[in-house]
């Protein structure tokens, strides 16, 4: 907990995660700085489709899909209140998720079965790199400071709060507290290889799920398919027949794909590993470091939620 509301406090990663953080922060009276390695959240917030699905995408009651459903109930809100700060707009649309020859839902999750599918009417559509755009001016807007450059090591002594957002590089971080080196849970890379098609607009309503195939479309036409799992460190190459591959199961999904070639293919970096309890959230004890990563597959998800809790007890 921050003994002063102007204490500052250093922000590792500029992603969605870390983004979203800082902006709370300022609000409560901190002084915030942010260290990037690179360009602000492109290896993976800029690089996910945007699905907002904890209860099609859950396998059984968990912590996850707690956060998650909380999470989706906070988003207009806090969308709206980046529009009022920033006047910018982001896409985001409730159109709910089909998933195709579903098999039984997670109890207490709102569903409706439609023959072998089962529909998830609250379920929604983002655009996360607009949400960073609008994260980025509205931390900019409270006075948040960014530093560009690879941070490898910080003394977290230095500071009233260090709060350790990298994804999926967090833990090779070098943190230290007093002098001590603090071991930090695993992070690690799980590459996804992602498909866009220009399409009409309005081709799909609902986004589209089937096995490990998912197919969604932006309000601009954009058509997006994925996606793959692949354990290779950060290989950031593209890879044909990995994109191949997703091509013909979207066209599976969406027969109207089967003719079109993709405009733009792409991968992005999942922070993993999938932790059965949820995210790492937590405060190092006996430390002022704080620790949010670890979200793999929802971190797009679980921004507004995760801003809130690390901010609020931050700030005590």
């Amino acid at each position: 907990m921050m003994s002063s509301l102007s204490a500052d406090v250093l922000v590792i990663g500029g992603g969605l995660i870390g983004s979203s953080i800082a902006w709370r922060l300022t609000q409560k009276g901190a002084r915030v700085t942010v260290a990037d390695a690179g360009n602000l959240g492109g290896e993976a917030s800029s690089a996910g489709a945007g699905m907002l699905a904890p209860g099609s995408e859950a396998s059984k009651p968990s912590r996850w899909l707690d956060l998650g459903r909380e999470s989706l109930r906070m988003y207009p809100a806090f969308l709206e209140e980046l529009r009022e700060q920033t006047g910018l707009h982001v896409e985001y649309r409730a159109c709910g998720c089909l998933v195709l020859d579903a098999g039984s839902a997670v109890p207490g999750v709102r569903v409706e079965q439609r023959g072998a599918d089962l529909f998830y009417p609250d379920e929604a559509l983002i655009d996360p790199s607009a949400l960073l755009r609008t994260l980025r001016q509205a931390g900019k807007k409270q006075g948040v400071l960014v530093e560009h450059g690879a941070l490898t090591g910080v003394d977290a002594s230095r500071h009233g709060a260090v709060v350790v957002a990298a994804g999926a590089w967090s833990s090779s971080l070098q943190v230290r507290h007093k002098g001590e080196l603090l071991p930090l849970p695993e992070s690690t890379p799980v590459k996804g290889h992602l498909i866009g098609f220009q399409m009409r607009q309005g081709l799909l309503g609902p986004f589209l799920r089937k096995s490990h195939t998912y197919v969604l479309q932006r309000a601009d036409g954009l058509v997006i398919a994925g996606t793959t799992e692949e354990h290779v460190g950060f290989d950031t190459s593209v890879e044909f027949a990995a994109c191949n591959d997703i091509h013909r199961r979207a066209a599976e999904v969406v027969p109207e794909l089967a003719a079109v070639e993709p405009v733009r293919r792409w991968i992005g970096f999942r922070p993993g590993p999938e932790l059965e309890d949820g995210p790492v959230l937590r405060q190092v004890e006996g430390t002022n470091v704080w620790l949010a990563y670890g979200h793999y597959r929802n971190g797009i998800l679980l921004t507004p939620v995760t801003a809130q809790w690390i901010a609020d007890r931050i700030a005590g």
